[in-house]
């Protein structure tokens, strides 16, 4: 597998019968993470739920773009959203990070910067 390949996950069969052609050809142009962008992802997630801050996640991917959910408890609404939007890669950049208010924390080209918003917190200063 590349570093460039979708994980692409299982979809739930229907009873009866197996996916028809045109699912498999409309789950082809929805927009995925790719494995390096979901390591990024996953590691700042892993440190938030080693703290206690987040306890589950959902991902959704849409034609328009593919979204990371994060929740404190999987009954409640997203606490953040992490958004891949292509579309929007030359413009102010294909990566953002929503809250649950709806405002946009961070957007950006790069993935790692963008998720730094996550991580803002008590910093040592030194003099």
């Amino acid at each position: 597998m590349s570093e460039t390949e979708p994980i692409v996950l299982p979809l739930a069969r229907m009873a009866g019968g197996s996916q028809s052609s045109s699912e498999g050809a409309s789950r082809r142009d929805e927009i995925y993470f790719d494995r390096q962008e979901l390591s990024q992802i996953l590691n700042v997630y892993g440190r938030k739920v080693a703290s206690g801050e987040w306890r589950d996640y959902a991902i959704d991917t849409l034609k328009e773009k593919a979204v990371f959910s994060v929740f404190r408890r999987s009954s409640e609404m997203p606490l953040y959203r992490i958004e891949k939007a292509p579309k929007l890669a030359r413009r102010q950049g294909a990566y953002s990070v929503i809250a649950a208010t709806g405002l946009i924390l961070k957007r950006g080209h790069d993935l790692a910067r963008v998720l730094r918003a996550l991580d803002k917190g008590l910093r040592l200063v030194e003099a």
